[in-house]
């Protein structure tokens, strides 16, 4: 299968301290992956250093057959990111955030259908401060389809959503997937990585613990659900045993 992104022996440390070490995986057009760990671990360093927003101390990333320190400007034309909080003007509608998205890019999604997909035509002519926290994080994913993506980052995509909300929303990704969108997500929520995840990889204190597929990581823990699976690669054995 076509390779999407490419990470080699990854590393980065700040002030002498080893944010990132010698992290390696690849990801494959059309499947969701999930970048999993406590808060700390090094996730948002990895996507940052993906996309050519900070730059790796060594190791070798490419994304759609791109350097993202050097291609950066060609690499956002077909690449897609929703963050956890989003950095955008509260005193403007949800119809002209959109509009602006739409005006940056060749060839974009149809903003109206996607507002209408993720539940949101009724807020077309809202004030992004005035939508709900649930509200403003389907408006951030939309945004992060615009740009018609071969490949989307989403952080915490589903955070302060309701359990149907979050499972229209994973429907309409499962969609996009076999369509061939390659989707780059985090999460905390176990059963969204279940549900959505073809391989994940568990960083701890920028280390990888486990790299390969739900099912595979289950069972090679003592435990038959994924939750307790991730409690247990990701805190020290006699740590679990004591909560």
């Amino acid at each position: 299968m076509e390779k999407t992104i490419e990470v080699n022996k990854l590393c980065k440390s700040y002030a002498n301290v080893r944010v990132l070490d010698e992290v390696s995986f690849q990801i494959s057009r059309g499947e969701v992956f999930g970048l999993l760990g406590a808060n700390g671990a090094g996730k948002s360093t990895t996507i940052e250093c993906i996309l050519g927003t900070k730059k790796q101390d060594s190791g070798f990333v490419a994304v759609l057959g791109m350097n993202p320190q050097k291609e950066r400007k060609k690499l956002f034309e077909r690449v897609g990111v929703q963050f956890q909080e989003g950095n955008y003007q509260e005193r403007i509608s949800v119809d002209e955030l959109c509009k602006v998205s739409n005006s940056l890019y060749k060839n974009p999604l149809d903003y109206l259908e996607l507002l209408k997909q993720f539940g949101l035509m009724e807020k077309q002519k809202s004030l992004v401060s005035e939508l709900s926290g649930g509200q403003r994080q389907r408006l951030f994913i939309v945004l992060s389809l615009i740009p018609n993506p071969e490949v989307v980052f989403l952080d915490e995509l589903t955070t302060g959503l309701d359990p149907r909300a979050r499972r229209e929303v994973w429907k309409i990704l499962l969609k996009l997937k076999e369509q061939g969108l390659t989707i780059f997500l985090t999460s905390h929520y176990m059963d969204e990585v279940e549900a959505l995840c073809d391989k994940i990889m568990i960083l701890k204190k920028g280390k990888t613990i486990f790299y390969g597929s739900v099912k595979e990581a289950i069972s090679s823990s003592p435990f038959n659900q994924l939750e307790d699976a991730y409690l247990w690669y990701t805190k020290e054995e006699e740590e679990y045993e004591s909560v």
